[in-house]
């Protein structure tokens, strides 16, 4: 059954939204589309969206600006929304939701399938959260700024349509929207595609430090602490080099390791056929995702986290 999010929501006059922390660009997308939506169906309500900042290849995106990245004591949201996650991983702004007089969870995680909120809409053959917010709302409502964010966040998650998530259904869905007259093509360069310099440094110690398992079904890299302090990177310049290494010839899976900050690693982890599920994986660490990409975060020494993930993966293996 779809959602008619102005329905559950109409009368309220404070509305809150968030998706999770480390936004990508399905989570932005689809929390400022319906950040637009709503302000253009409520406009005497007071709708806001409370995100950490993205990063900057999203600065020229529609609503940029409207996205608040703190947390100031307010109170209580009539209806407060979260998008694309589940109530763990909102960060600060789990105490809007907990105060909230109404709350609704609207995803496609298939690690969330039971939702977090008194109203739980989650679609887990959904490809992207964009993709059921675009079904959530009344098409006469829709304009540029919301067909292009809704855009971005499915070919995000996607991986521009060329994952295999993608259904025919996505590529309607992305279709319709392509009516609107927005530059698809420079908004994926901006958002997807471009990366920093900084960034091709880390790609670069990460091949060069990467580890094959499983007669090299399995590849893993990884950049440490030293390593991003000696050239001045930021979790910013990490996007986009696990799918570098997922795409490496006889790669079925691969995995990206950073350290946050001493002895905090995060990991992405990526598949490329029915071989991991790397949900499974991430869920083994307190993660989580979806079976294609996911991700997972611990504390401690590199190599036993490595070694870890590598007998976790080992388990889905070597049983087929």
């Amino acid at each position: 059954m779809t959602l008619d999010i102005y329905e559950a929501v109409k009368e309220a006059r404070t509305i809150g939204i968030t998706g999770h922390i480390k936004p990508d660009g399905d989570c932005i997308g689809s929390c400022l589309a319906l950040l637009a939506y709503l302000r253009k169906r409520l406009p005497e309500a007071v709708v806001e969206l409370f995100l950490e900042a993205p990063e900057f290849s999203f600065d020229h995106i529609p609503l940029r600006d409207q996205i608040i990245s703190d947390h100031p004591a307010r109170e209580p949201f009539d209806v407060f929304i979260v998008c694309d996650t589940n109530y763990e991983r909102t960060g600060d702004a789990k105490e809007y939701f907990d105060k909230a007089k109404k709350t609704i969870n609207i995803d496609h995680h298939v690690s969330n399938a039971e939702g977090t909120g008194q109203i739980c809409h989650v679609v887990p053959e959904a490809a992207a959260c964009a993709e059921i917010i675009f079904d959530c709302i009344d098409p006469a409502y829709m304009d540029q700024d919301i067909a292009e964010l809704l855009y971005m966040g499915i070919a995000h998650d996607t991986g521009v349509f060329h994952f295999s998530n993608t259904t025919p259904q996505t590529m309607r869905i992305a279709a319709e929207l392509m009516r609107y007259p927005f530059d698809f093509s420079k908004m994926l360069d901006d958002t997807f595609f471009a990366r920093s310099h900084m960034t091709n440094q880390m790609l670069a110690h990460a091949i060069l430090e990467s580890r094959f398992f499983f007669d090299r079904r399995l590849i893993i890299g990884y950049t440490d602490w030293k390593r991003m302090r000696e050239i001045g990177a930021t979790r910013d310049d990490t996007g986009g080099i696990v799918e570098r290494l997922r795409i490496t010839k006889d790669v079925e899976c691969a995995i990206y390791i950073y350290e946050k900050k001493p002895g905090q690693w995060k990991a992405s982890l990526r598949s490329s056929s029915d071989l991991v599920n790397v949900a499974k994986v991430g869920e083994a660490f307190g993660g989580g995702g979806h079976a294609r990409a996911s991700g997972c975060e611990r504390n401690g020494d590199l190599e036993a986290f490595i070694s870890a993930l590598v007998e976790e993966v080992g388990k889905q293996v070597e049983a087929k």
